[in-house]
């Protein structure tokens, strides 16, 4: 598996642990727990967006991944 490959993987997780925690917040009636696990979902979303920058870049580097 290509570094970009294991990099689009870690991508994917992240964004279903973001829906995940999504989800949990909007379900959880308990305040604290839902104000953390909304907070957790926007750090996910900071370091998604860090990915999805490093891809473009990659993807810029070696076109051939381009797509992958």
């Amino acid at each position: 598996m290509t570094t970009i490959a294991k990099v689009k993987q870690t991508l994917a997780i992240l964004k279903g642990a973001e829906s995940t925690l999504e989800i949990y917040s909007i379900q959880e009636r308990n305040e604290e727990a839902k104000n953390i696990y909304a907070e957790t979902s926007k750090e996910i979303n900071k370091i998604k967006k860090d990915l999805e920058k490093r891809i473009s870049f990659m993807e810029f580097e070696e076109p051939q991944y381009k797509g992958n």
